[in-house]
């Protein structure tokens, strides 16, 4: 895969989760590029330690293109959505996490990830790996207990202490 990956972080972030995709891309020389569900860049992680991204996702809508893969990077992602589910940037979010589904390009998420993508309706009768206090939650997705599903181009683990079972097959798919 010659593109970029883009990845999607909420505010705040599992900081856990986000560095293992950000530094198994970066050790194994694929590109990415961060964007912030939020208005600003400056966004922070569960624990309070703040990070600055690349840019927000309202920019990334319209350049899907420019892309290979997603990543959905969560954090207090359920929480927070449910709080601000009309705000501008979930909104710009789910429209992002639509457009990349629909052109059939490889997602990648943890925890609340699938759920985002059942929500998106790009994970109709996928299997999925999401987080065990949510797996009722999806509706057209088919959520499981295991750690880790590819399912087509959907990519899934259960939490961030499971990515390691998922991240050799997705490196595998990015090379």
């Amino acid at each position: 895969m010659t593109k970029k990956i883009a990845v999607l972080a909420v505010n705040p972030v599992n900081g856990f989760g986000l560095f293992q995709y950000l530094e198994s891309f970066f050790e194994n020389g694929i590109p990415f590029k961060t964007f912030a569900v939020a208005t600003t860049t400056h966004i922070q992680t569960n624990s309070g330690i703040r990070l600055q991204t690349d840019d927000v996702v309202a920019n990334l809508k319209g350049h899907e293109n420019e892309y290979g893969a997603l990543v959905f990077a969560c954090g207090d992602a359920m929480p927070k959505f449910s709080e601000n589910a009309g705000s501008a940037e979930n909104q710009d979010m789910l429209s992002v996490i639509k457009a990349f589904g629909s052109q059939g390009k490889l997602m990648v998420g943890h925890c609340a990830g699938a759920l985002l993508f059942d929500i998106a309706g790009i994970a109709n009768g996928k299997r999925v790996a999401l987080h065990p206090f949510i797996k009722t939650a999806v509706k057209s997705a088919i959520g499981t207990d295991e750690q880790s599903v590819v399912d087509g181009n959907i990519y899934t683990a259960q939490t961030e202490n499971t990515l390691c079972a998922l991240m050799p097959q997705l490196l595998d798919a990015l090379k």
